[in-house]
């Protein structure tokens, strides 16, 4: 990456890390988005999202954790199955028009899922039970695991759709599934990514720093928003926006 491509991806990182962290998300299919827009080679997008996706995620699990939105007795059957089938992702390298043609895919489904969130009702609803059928966690994290390690996504951009879409628990209990689901899924396809050699930190060893550190500083201040105050449903409509923008750009290179 150049110094102005990671001057511009900080900027555009911190408004990222702050949308996606306020639904419990660490914001992958953000900055796969943003690195597209700003043309980064594909082969250094998947570990640099990955890496910011662990840092974020991690925090933001801390957070609904201290903030009681958190139960590892819900989360545990999905990671059980998700783990294992991250890590086989992570470690297979897809051809660069390939890759390209599904996380272009990956963040149109992105950009539909924040527009419906943007414009719904959900967030106001209030918290209902969590009732999450066993049988169904690892099957779903197990389907969610695999396109997590491929695309360089946590998965939870699938994951918090499905369990408000299904009704299985409120806002803030979805975040906080999420958030850990988050972090394994990232752990896992970037330890296969690189015990693999399908990709390399030697890629990102300039910018990982900097793009740490303002993804961070979108965690602070997104938490707090998603735990205490209102998502702004206009931002994240304009992140949609943005979204599907960069998925159709990496479509369209995929042919």
């Amino acid at each position: 990456m150049t110094e102005l491509q990671i001057l511009e991806l900080s900027a555009i990182f911190v408004v990222v890390a702050m949308l996606y962290s306020s639904v419990g998300h660490a914001g992958a299919s953000g900055y796969l988005a943003a690195m597209a827009l700003v043309g980064v080679a594909p082969d250094a997008m998947r570990p640099t999202a990955l890496t910011l996706n662990i840092v974020v995620a991690a925090y933001t699990t801390w957070r609904f954790r201290g903030a009681r939105f958190f139960d590892a007795k819900v989360v545990a059957p999905f990671l059980i199955g998700s783990i294992p089938f991250a890590f086989i992702g992570g470690g297979i390298k897809l051809p660069s028009h390939i890759y390209q043609a599904l996380v272009g895919v990956v963040l149109l489904c992105s950009a539909l899922y924040l527009a419906w969130r943007a414009f719904s009702n959900t967030d106001m609803r209030g918290e209902i039970p969590v009732t999450i059928p066993l049988w169904a966690s690892p099957l779903i994290g197990a389907a969610i695991g695999m396109l997590s390690g491929l695309t360089g996504t946590g998965g939870g951009i699938f994951l918090s759709p499905l369990i408000l879409l299904l009704g299985w628990a409120g806002p803030k209990a979805t975040a906080g599934i999420s958030a850990p689901f988050i972090m394994a899924n990232s752990i896992a396809g970037l330890a296969g990514g690189l015990i693999k050699g399908s990709f390399s930190f030697a890629t990102i060893p300039f910018a990982a720093a900097p793009l740490i550190a303002a993804a961070m500083l979108g965690a602070l201040i997104g938490t707090w928003l998603g735990i205490y105050k209102l998502t702004n449903r206009w931002l994240i409509a304009m992140l949609s926006l943005v979204m599907t923008i960069a998925a159709a750009k990496l479509i369209g290179l995929s042919f």
